[in-house]
């Protein structure tokens, strides 16, 4: 990913062979990392049995969150693309036991017609 795409905020693949030693111990035994996105710092990061979102907040970027989605909890998925002037997408998931959505910003130039392959191939199958 280049310097301009991060600062924009472009989601971009990410090498899952990478990203397998920084997430190993919160995977479970099987569990394989098939696709990765990266937007600045934070990752969709789409494993065999889960979708984990990382958050990673404040300066340092020190604090992370690991949310895990699990994809039999997700109920319905919306990807919003923008219009001719707003050029960025959003991504919304209604997962069981939620009231509201869990909703994600896509900049422009994300792969957004891969995340929602994707999405719908580990949710609808």
């Amino acid at each position: 990913m280049g310097l301009f795409d991060a600062l924009l905020g472009n989601a971009s693949e990410v090498d899952a062979n990478e990203l397998h030693e920084e997430l190993s111990p919160i995977m479970f035994d099987g569990e394989v990392i098939e696709r990765a996105f990266k937007v600045i710092r934070d990752m969709y990061v789409f494993t065999s049995a889960r979708l984990i979102l990382i958050d990673k907040q404040g300066m340092t970027g020190k604090k992370v969150e690991y949310l895990s989605i699990p994809y039999k909890s997700v109920s319905t998925f919306a990807v919003e693309t923008a219009g001719h002037f707003d050029m960025d997408a959003e991504l919304k998931m209604w997962v069981s036991g939620r009231h509201e959505p869990i909703v994600k910003e896509l900049k422009k130039g994300s792969d957004v017609v891969g995340i929602q392959k994707l999405l719908a191939t580990k949710v609808l199958a």
